[in-house]
């Protein structure tokens, strides 16, 4: 009898500990999350912000209220810190760029292998596979939360000099690069004069001439109309595509209740569906209408031959094998198996 009141008696504490535990967790939540974007609404990266942070606040019925902070305000909008910044707890949560959190976590340079995924089917079998998981793993490994997979697009080229149909065209030409050293690596190779700089440098750089040239995705261009800024001619080339990542800062994620960080995590998944439509939009369509939109401005559009596309990859090659043991031997391998036996 005694020992059973003694049970009961640890019983209730245990209860009253736990009550207590979900009550401290309830009340440790902030007012208010920071989530990083590089842009914002209205482009498909923004938009995936946009609808996480909505998702996330009418799910919790308003428990975990999200704010955007567009233009990597947070850092100065140096893009390149957006992943150390999410680890020191600076951005609670992000919607980020693999090119970006490259130069701290080297495995997502696997993405911007020059020529790895030839198409959408591809760029599905790395993050929807086996490929995609292991990534995630090594984001938690490297300090943060992944939960979801979203798109940034295929990165084209523009220039305000001539039309790009070899590799030959980009001899000479200065083009602006984003802050990972693959990239300069490619261009340099390609015998263009790469300059790293944050989009934020970059627009008015193309709008001087100090710079002939970017890529990016095209839905980036209409959005920005960069015809306005030097922008004739586009090259539809598919040399890489630029997966998005779903994070939250470990600290954050930890002070949440797991009901909610299912909550979270769903809503994630959800937006990051709804992000990649949104990427594809114009693009998977046979007649391609955002192409037929940038054409409408009197940009020049130049479609890759597959021959003149084969010039290009096997100029890159180089490139490829370099950062091939940076990234991983056996990482590459899989990704390269997965994209042999994708369904098209």
């Amino acid at each position: 009898m005694k020992f059973r009141r003694s049970l009961l008696g640890l019983l209730a504490v245990a209860a009253a500990l736990g009550g207590f535990s979900v009550a401290a967790q309830a009340q440790s939540y902030k007012a208010e999350y920071k989530m990083s974007l590089v842009l914002g609404p209205p482009t498909p990266w923004g938009e995936a912000g946009r609808i996480w942070a909505d998702l996330v606040k009418e799910r919790t019925q308003g428990r975990i209220n999200i704010k955007l902070y567009p233009g990597v305000s947070l850092i100065q909008g140096d893009q390149t810190r957006e992943f150390s910044a999410l680890r020191q707890g600076v951005i609670d949560m992000a919607v980020g760029s693999t090119i970006n959190w490259s130069p701290q976590v080297k495995q997502l340079n696997l993405f911007s292998l020059p020529f790895l995924m030839p198409d959408y089917a591809a760029v599905d079998a790395l993050t929807q596979g086996t490929v995609g998981k292991e990534i995630f793993q090594t984001l938690d490994k490297a300090g943060v939360v992944p939960l979801a997979w979203g798109e940034n697009g295929y990165r084209e080229i523009t220039n305000s000099k001539r039309a790009i149909k070899s590799p030959e065209d980009l001899k000479g030409m200065k083009i602006r690069v984003v802050g990972s050293p693959i990239f300069s690596d490619m261009f340099s190779t390609l015998g263009a004069n790469p300059t790293q700089m944050s989009w934020a440098d970059a627009q008015p750089a193309l709008a001087s001439g100090a710079v002939d040239g970017q890529e990016n995705p095209l839905f980036l261009f209409t959005v920005l109309k960069m015809h306005t800024v030097g922008q004739k001619f586009v090259t539809t080339w598919g040399y890489m595509a630029d997966p998005l990542v779903f994070v939250v800062n470990k600290e954050v994620w930890g002070s949440w209740t797991p009901a909610d960080q299912a909550i979270v995590r769903q809503a994630a998944v959800d937006a990051g569906k709804q992000n990649i439509a949104l990427a594809r939009k114009g693009l998977v369509e046979a007649d391609k209408p955002v192409l037929k939109d940038i054409a409408a401005m009197g940009v020049t559009v130049t479609q890759l031959t597959p021959a003149e596309r084969e010039a290009f990859v096997k100029a890159t090659r180089p490139v490829y094998a370099k950062w091939t043991p940076t990234i991983g031997k056996e990482l590459v391998t899989q990704a390269e198996q997965a994209i042999a036996a994708r369904k098209k």
